[in-house]
């Protein structure tokens, strides 16, 4: 067995990272005018609980395309390979982006306008859906096995960077007035998303096909169904992966578009302070995930796992009463209190999984068990958020606890996981690199 060549897997973790958080500004863009600008665009109520839940909803939607975005590129990803999977889920991401920012409104419009948003946000799902999965396995695949946990979290790690990107992007048009920005400032972000395309495509192109998936291909032992097999063999698997990364999934989104709105219009917080405290966040959470990948190498990924979302059960409740506080540095400690817990299990799952399944259907495997998470632990998250605080006004504790429940969860499946992949591992994880 040969080396690798010696850039390849710094490229393709750079490569993983740059268009994971390409993908991650597309989608928290969205999630951040959900919050704030699209109920009244696009939904217009005399309650604005209902406009709200319907932006919402269509948030919500995007996650539910999620899952068939894994399930086609997943089988290409097994079939044809992962490069060629991700360049068509970039490309396809930034066109559903840049269309929303030249969509119509419901004034202008009418039901049209809403009909438009919802089928650009199915577009935004399909491709995160297909994209998640592979750019996970071009970092890990391409990485050293002592460095696998370490150099896969960089997939991660377009997470936090996609949010900075995206509230840098809404920051600089909040400070419009209200009129301007509700008729042509919320179009700047989308519309900026056609120049991180061209970046993230020119990065991508230099990085080489994986090397695992190579040595099966030339083996001719690629699956003819990938999903078929993951199915048969694998399906446990799967719905452990699943539970394992509810509260990875489902707590970003609790904290970075449900707590949006809950402080500006349940708290009667200001946009912008929020939207700043928010930024001081996603740097934590930037900075949380890589050393958290650095030490559960060292550690183990299971037992470091297993702790963080045992940590994330106790954090909703300081974060609450900070928050609740109204000052900035308060909203900021609280609500980094949560996510350093969640972004931890969120960085050390994606070698953890890989772990979890053989090469020639670890993209399907994969894809499948995150998207499907996504799907129901992150799309409704801030709609079953948004019906507690509407049915508990006044009250937070019904909000922690359900997250807490997020986390009790991911704890179980994650020692679940842990104790089959120390009892057993996939036949062909240890697959011969070609000469």
């Amino acid at each position: 067995m040969t080396s690798l060549p010696a850039r390849q897997p710094a490229r393709a973790s750079l490569a993983a990272f740059v268009g994971t958080t390409i993908e991650w500004y597309d989608f928290y863009i969205y999630a951040t005018a959900a919050a704030l600008i699209f109920g009244k665009l696009f939904f217009p109520a005399h309650d604005p609980f209902y406009s709200t839940l319907a932006s919402f909803g269509t948030f919500a939607v995007g996650f539910f395309a999620r899952p068939f975005g894994g399930l086609v590129f997943g089988h290409l990803g097994d079939r044809i390979g992962r490069k060629k999977a991700l360049v068509a889920t970039l490309a396809i991401m930034g066109v559903g982006t840049v269309g929303i920012g030249f969509l119509p409104t419901y004034e202008s419009a009418g039901a049209l306008a809403p009909a438009l948003l919802v089928a650009l946000r199915i577009a935004q799902g399909i491709a995160i859906g297909g994209e998640w999965g592979g750019a996970v396995l071009m970092a890990g695949e391409h990485a050293p096995k002592d460095k696998r946990t370490f150099l896969a979290s960089f997939a991660q790690l377009g997470s936090p960077a996609g949010l900075i990107l995206a509230l840098l992007a809404f920051r600089s048009v909040a400070h419009l007035d209200h009129a301007a920005l509700f008729a042509w400032g919320w179009r700047l972000p989308f519309l900026a998303s056609a120049v991180l395309l061209v970046v993230g495509l020119l990065i991508r192109s230099g990085v080489s096909e994986s090397p695992e998936f190579e040595a099966l291909k030339q083996q001719a032992r690629t699956a003819a169904m990938p999903i078929v097999e993951v199915l048969r063999d694998s399906w446990r698997g799967v719905l452990l992966c699943l539970g394992a990364n509810v509260i990875g999934v489902a707590g970003a989104w609790f904290v970075n578009t449900f707590m949006l709105n809950y402080t500006t219009q349940t708290l009667g917080l200001d946009r912008t302070l929020i939207l700043d405290c928010l930024f001081v966040v996603a740097f934590i959470q930037f900075f949380t995930q890589l050393a958290s990948a650095w030490f559960a190498q060292r550690v183990g990924a299971g037992r470091f796992l297993t702790r963080a979302a045992a940590l994330a059960m106790l954090s909703p409740y300081p974060m609450f009463v900070l928050v609740a506080t109204g000052k900035p540095v308060a909203i900021v400690i609280g609500i980094a209190i949560a996510v350093m817990c969640m972004s931890s299990s969120y960085a050390v799952m994606a070698g953890f999984m890989t772990n979890a399944f053989p090469v020639r259907t670890r993209y399907s495997a994969i894809s499948i068990s995150y998207q499907c998470c996504a799907a129901l632990a992150g799309g409704l998250t801030p709609l079953v958020g948004t019906v507690l605080a509407h049915a508990y006004p006044g009250q937070w504790w019904p909000l922690a606890l359900f997250y807490s429940a997020l986390a009790a969860v991911s704890l179980v499946c994650i020692a679940v996981l842990q104790r089959r992949q120390s009892s057993s591992a996939p036949a062909d994880v240890a697959i011969a690199l070609p000469e």
